[in-house]
């Protein structure tokens, strides 16, 4: 099992750029496949990134391409989400997620393990 935390969400500028952190707990970490999500007010939650095993394969949602990275360090048990270029309508609770095993990354449905979400938002 494992507990995530998510810090580094905030009020930002339109085109500025935030990190968001996600420490998980818990000493099979380089296991699991890690995302993110988000959601805003009215919206279902959206698939942003996610990135598996090592970090040799990362995925990114359509909105997000070229704007955001996603990373991850093993030794600290953390990922993080490195959001440049923003935009208000990137506005939204971002949440981590994690899973041993996922068949699609993009799917919320996959991902057994959430935290609490941490909220950014984009002024214009």
């Amino acid at each position: 099992q494992v507990q995530l935390v998510e810090s580094g969400g905030g009020l930002v500028q339109a085109g500025g750029s935030l990190r968001l952190s996600c420490a998980a707990s818990g000493r099979t970490f380089s296991s699991y496949i890690m995302g993110w999500f988000r959601q805003a007010p009215g919206k279902n939650r959206e698939f942003v990134a996610a990135i598996i095993w090592r970090g040799r394969s990362t995925y990114y949602g359509d909105s997000v391409k070229g704007r955001f990275t996603i990373s991850r360090d093993n030794a600290k048990n953390t990922v993080y989400l490195q959001m440049n270029s923003l935009k208000p309508e990137d506005t939204a609770v971002y949440y981590c997620a994690a899973d041993l095993s996922i068949r699609v990354v993009s799917s919320e449905r996959e991902y057994d393990y959430w935290g609490q979400g941490t909220q950014v938002t984009v002024s214009s």
